[in-house]
C-alpha cells in the first residue's frame, strides 16, 4: 500500500507539467541560442538594459546550466531555486530601466507550477488544493 506522500502524480498533471517545461525550455533555449549568436541587435539591446554585451556569452550559459539541472528529475527542485534567481534579475532588470516585466514573472510562476504539478515533494512544501 501507498500512503498520500508516496502516492504518485495523476497522468494529467504529468502531461501538463510536461507540456509547461517544454514551452519553458523552449522560450529558455531561444533566449540562450540569442545570447550564443549575439549580434549588432543583441548588443543594442543590452546596452539598452544597461549591460556590456560582453556578458551575453556568460548569461546564455548560466542559462542553460540552470535550464538542464531544471529537466533533470534529481535536480529538479535546485534548477527551479536557480531560475527563480535568473528570472528575478531579469525583473529586476526590467523594472529598473521602466520595461514590461511581466514575462520573467511568468515564467518564475510556470516553472514553479509544473514542478508542483509533477513532484509530490513541491506539492508537500506549497499543499495548494485541501483534501
Amino acid at each position: 500500500m501507498t500512503d498520500d506522500k508516496t502516492a504518485p502524480v495523476s497522468k494529467a498533471s504529468r502531461w501538463a507539467s510536461y507540456i509547461i517545461t517544454t514551452l519553458l525550455m523552449l522560450g529558455l533555449s531561444f533566449s540562450a541560442i540569442m545570447k550564443f549568436v549575439g549580434g549588432a541587435d543583441l548588443a543594442n539591446e543590452f546596452t539598452r538594459l544597461g549591460y556590456n554585451p560582453k556578458i551575453a556569452l556568460a548569461l546564455g550559459i548560466v542559462e542553460v546550466i540552470c535550464a538542464l539541472l531544471y529537466v533533470i528529475p534529481r535536480t529538479s527542485v535546485l534548477g527551479a531555486i536557480l531560475l527563480t534567481g535568473y528570472l528575478g534579475g531579469a525583473t529586476a532588470t526590467h523594472v529598473r530601466i521602466n520595461d514590461p516585466f511581466f514575462g520573467p514573472v511568468i515564467g518564475g510562476i510556470l516553472v514553479w507550477a509544473s514542478l508542483w504539478l509533477r513532484d509530490r515533494r513541491v506539492r508537500d512544501l506549497a499543499p495548494i488544493v485541501n483534501k
